[in-house]
C-alpha cells in the first residue's frame, strides 16, 4: 500500500510538488508576520532566540547554516541587528531589509537619543562606537514595527517577496495578506480605544525603543534611561533623569524585560513615580509564531494602561 501511495505523489504534477521558499527572519514580530503571509505553506526560521536582546546577539553554527541555505531573508535592517547584516555577507540569499522598504513609516530617535554619549569608560569606548555606528546611521528609530500602519505595508512587501520566488502560489500569499492586514487594523483599532484614557499621562522607558508606539498612539513617551541600542547612558543622563524622577515629571516608568531593572529602580528612589511592569519591544520573552505580533503590540499597551491608570 505505501509503495502504491509513492506511485501516486510521484504521478502528481511538479507545481504540487514544488517547495515553498526557505525563509530566515530575524526577529519575532517579523517572524509572525512572515508566518502570516506563508500560512500553512511553510514556516519560515526565527534567529533571535528566547529572552535574548535584539542589538547584540551571538548566532549559533547552525543558525548560520539557515541563513547560508536560505532563499531570502526578511528582516528590519542592519540598523537594528548587525550581527545579521555581518552573516549574510557571503550568503545568495535575496535580502529584504524593511526599514528601507518602499513605503516604511520611518522616525528619528529623540534628539541625543541616536548618538553616542561621550563618557562611557575607555574599555568600553571602542565597543560602543563600533555598535552605534553600526545602529544609528543618520539616527533613524529602526523600532518601525511599533507602527502599525508599517506592519500593513510589509505584508504586503512580504507576499509580494514569497511570490516573487514562488509564483505557484502567489494568490495564496496575496489572500494571506489581505487577512493578515484585515487583523492588523483590528488589533489597532482595539488598542487605540484601550490607550485614549491614558494618552497625556507622562512616562519615562528604560530604552529608547517605544517612539513609533507612542506616536501611533499620540502617547505622552517623554524619556527613557538609556539610548536607541540600549547602551549604558552616562553620569550626565543619569542626573538628569533622576532629577526629572525626582520633580514627579513621570507618572510611571517602565523596566525592560531583556535588561536588569536595578539601575532605574535605583533612580526612582524617593519619587513618587510607579515603577510598571516590564516591557518587552521585541518579543524575545513572548510565545513566538504567527500570533507573536498582536501578542506583542496588545502586550505593550497593556503593560502601559495598567500602570498609568493606576491611582497615585
Amino acid at each position: 500500500m505505501r509503495y502504491i501511495i509513492s506511485l501516486a505523489l510521484a504521478s502528481l504534477p511538479c507545481a504540487a510538488l514544488a517547495e515553498v521558499p526557505r525563509v530566515v527572519t530575524d526577529i519575532p514580530p517579523v517572524h509572525a508576520l512572515v508566518s502570516q503571509v506563508m500560512g500553512d505553506l511553510g514556516t519560515p526560521v526565527l534567529l533571535l532566540e528566547k529572552g535574548a536582546d535584539e542589538h547584540d546577539f551571538q548566532l549559533r553554527p547552525s543558525q548560520m547554516q539557515s541563513i547560508a541555505d536560505a532563499d531570502t531573508v526578511i528582516w528590519i535592517g542592519p540598523e537594528l541587528t548587525p550581527w545579521l547584516d555581518r552573516a549574510m555577507t557571503d550568503s545568495k540569499a535575496v535580502s529584504l531589509p524593511l526599514l528601507d522598504a518602499k513605503g516604511t513609516q520611518t522616525q528619528a530617535y529623540p534628539e541625543g537619543q541616536g548618538e553616542e554619549e561621550e563618557d562611557h569608560h575607555e574599555d568600553e569606548a571602542d565597543h560602543a562606537a563600533h555598535d552605534h555606528a553600526e545602529h544609528a546611521h543618520d539616527g533613524t528609530d529602526p523600532h518601525a514595527w511599533m507602527n502599525p500602519a508599517n506592519a500593513e505595508i510589509w505584508v504586503d512587501l512580504i507576499a509580494a517577496d514569497l511570490s516573487s520566488l514562488d509564483p505557484d502560489n502567489a494568490a495564496t500569499y496575496a489572500a494571506n495578506a489581505a487577512a493578515t492586514k484585515a487583523r492588523i487594523v483590528a488589533m489597532d483599532a482595539e488598542i487605540t480605544a484601550q490607550l485614549a484614557p491614558i494618552k497625556d499621562k507622562p512616562f519615562v522607558t528604560f530604552h529608547a525603543a517605544y517612539g513609533y508606539f507612542a506616536a501611533h498612539y499620540g502617547l505622552a513617551h517623554h524619556g527613557s534611561l538609556a539610548l536607541g541600542d540600549a547602551t549604558t547612558p552616562g553620569a550626565a543622563k543619569l542626573t538628569a533623569l533622576q532629577a526629572d524622577l525626582k520633580a514627579g515629571a513621570y507618572a510611571c516608568a517602565f523596566p525592560e524585560v531583556q535588561h536588569d531593572p536595578a539601575l532605574l529602580t535605583q533612580l526612582m528612589q524617593g519619587s513618587t513615580t510607579k515603577l510598571g511592569a516590564a516591557l518587552d519591544p521585541v518579543g524575545s520573552s513572548l510565545p513566538f509564531g504567527p500570533d507573536a505580533y498582536d501578542t506583542l503590540m496588545r502586550s505593550i499597551a497593556t503593560t502601559l494602561a495598567d500602570c498609568l491608570n493606576a491611582k497615585p
